[in-house]
């Protein structure tokens, strides 16, 4: 049987089918549509499988850790910057070790299509020196999940699985297999799970002697492998890398000998496009480095092909050696930024790119806004009216549609780092004598990683004023679920925040005057103020009224 699938829903199709028995998740672009799929699927119902969303990456990942604990199959989901906060977990898993099958899911976003940088999750996979699978198909990707948690549950480590968003979003053709069981309930047993430094330490051992198992599956996987035709050599006929050859230099060193091209991922198609037939696919890691002497041998030179930082560039150079020229996006054969495509592939190939298409000309350019209705503009239009009163406020931003509050006709924020840092750096600016110092988070942020930094400015009597804006939903991935919708109150008083400094407010525009004159007590209030206006998301009230 064949379904129509993005890429997200073959990973997620695949991990339902190869036993999954619970997905654990924030919504990230591009890596949202996996959990949602399996929330919806009629199978994963049947089955049972936990899908509700985390509060964050980190208590994800910890969370599917549990799960490998008692012997089921977890996966867990975020985009790449996730990795960044689960990161403690997650190379620690590789130290624990698992018992059930464990998968964690790494969405990249070449191109920042959706995100603040292109980081490589490749890096990690290496960092915690564990097998990486790279799917180049939605067909592989499905495929894929299934060969994953078996490597996991075989070798005992956590399997990173690397997507990046043009495969997460693109559609194709897949054939569906028949479902697996899931794991019986089987709870891990011994004292390798508790990392006192002294267990640890042989875990880590363990781990290091577990390395040449992983080097022997990625060279045999059949996802790795070369194509094209091995260079004859002129003299007597023998392969190019025969050591016994005659010649004094290798043959491949002949400038008459092939381009040799590393494909990796989802780059691999592009390749492919150009027709190029000197070829080393790599979609499982670590690298097989066989497999690349054998095309080192047989080719002049080689080009590496990978959709993101130059990670396999870099390992390639050191294992063929300074003499040996290796290109790619270090060298500026390839852009050294954004994500790749057929056009530039191909002429890193030396071929000219077809006609491609032209974007109509003298169109006055239309930046991403704030939805009409939103609640976050009329919080912008307060913000702005009272900050503008205070010669050197400032207005310290986070990650969530609200970010476009950066952008006209507010131009509202100074800042925007990472989830949870509008708090932190509010707190900081106060620190060093700003004022007033006025931080703006979502509601799902707040609870994904600014609750910590509120309890930092409350311990210090930090003083700054907080604007918690809650739309009740993860409103920039979709309107997923938010781990704290009606229950910010209780959090902020939890957190020690002063009952007479908390207030919620209906942000419409008949009560804008009493909500600016609210803004400017609380901020000349010395100490930490927390307002939280709150009206629901216009795209989620559309799909509630519907229903």
């Amino acid at each position: 049987m064949k379904k129509l699938l993005l890429g997200d829903e073959a990973i997620a199709l695949g991990a339902i089918y190869a036993g999954l028995s619970g997905v654990y998740a924030y919504p990230g672009t591009p890596s949202t549509e996996i959990t949602e799929f399996i929330q919806k699927d009629p199978l994963a119902r049947e089955r049972g499988i936990r899908s509700r969303w985390c509060t964050n990456e980190k208590t994800a990942m910890e969370a599917a850790l549990g799960m490998s604990y008692a012997g089921k199959r977890a996966l867990v989901c975020m985009k790449h910057v996730g990795m960044n906060v689960c990161a403690d977990a997650f190379v620690n898993s590789a130290i624990t070790g698992v018992n059930g099958g464990l998968v964690v899911l790494a969405a990249d976003d070449p191109s920042m299509h959706s995100s603040q940088n292109e980081q490589d999750s490749r890096f990690y996979g290496k960092f915690a020196m564990i097998p990486i699978f790279e799917p180049s198909t939605q067909q592989e990707a499905f495929k894929m999940m299934g060969e994953a948690f078996d490597l996991s549950e075989k070798l005992g480590v956590p399997v990173l699985f690397r997507v990046v968003t043009r495969l997460a979003h693109s559609r194709a053709a897949v054939e569906i297999g028949a479902p697996q069981e899931q794991n019986k309930f089987n709870p891990a047993t011994g004292k390798g799970w508790v990392l006192l430094p002294g267990i640890a330490r042989k875990q880590y051992i363990s781990l290091i002697e577990k390395q040449p198992a992983m080097a022997a599956a990625a060279e045999g996987s059949e996802h790795n492998r070369l194509e094209g035709e091995i260079l004859r050599c002129a003299q007597d006929d023998r392969c190019a890398q025969d050591d016994r050859c005659a010649q004094d230099d290798r043959c491949a060193q002949d400038d008459n000998a092939p381009l040799g091209i590393i494909a990796c991922g989802i780059a691999y198609n592009y390749v492919c496009e150009a027709g190029a037939k000197n070829v080393l696919k790599v979609s499982q890691y670590p690298l097989p480095e066989k497999k690349i002497k054998e095309l080192a041998a047989r080719s002049r030179s080689i080009l590496v092909v990978e959709d993101g930082q130059p990670v396999v560039e870099q390992d390639v150079k050191a294992l063929l050696g300074a003499e040996y020229k290796v290109e790619g996006r270090l060298t500026g054969k390839l852009p050294r930024t954004g994500e790749l495509n057929p056009d530039n592939v191909a002429a890193a190939l030396g071929i000219a790119p077809g006609k491609g298409f032209e974007p109509a000309k003298n169109l006055a350019a239309r930046p991403p806004q704030l939805c009409p209705g939103c609640g976050h503009r009329d919080v912008y239009n307060a913000l702005n009216k009272v900050a503008a009163e205070y010669p050197g406020a400032r207005v310290f931003g986070d990650i969530g549609c609200y970010t476009l509050g950066a952008l006209p006709p507010f131009q509202t924020l100074s800042s925007c780092v990472d989830m949870g840092a509008s708090i932190t750096m509010a707190k900081g600016a106060a620190d060093a004598g700003l004022f007033p110092a006025i931080a703006i988070i979502g509601d799902s942020t707040f609870t994904h990683s600014g609750m910590t930094g509120l309890l930092d400015a409350v311990n210090d009597h930090s003083n700054i004023t907080v604007i918690i804006s809650d739309n009740l939903t993860t409103a920039m991935t979709g309107g997923q679920d938010s781990a704290g919708t009606s229950k910010f109150e209780a959090i902020c008083l939890g957190l020690g925040v002063e009952p007479e400094h908390l207030h919620v407010v209906n942000p419409i525009a008949p009560n804008m005057e009493a909500i600016t004159q609210l803004i400017r007590k609380e901020i000349d209030y010395n100490g930490v103020s927390v307002i939280i206006p709150r009206r629901e998301c216009m795209q989620t009230l559309r799909r509630h009224s519907k229903k």
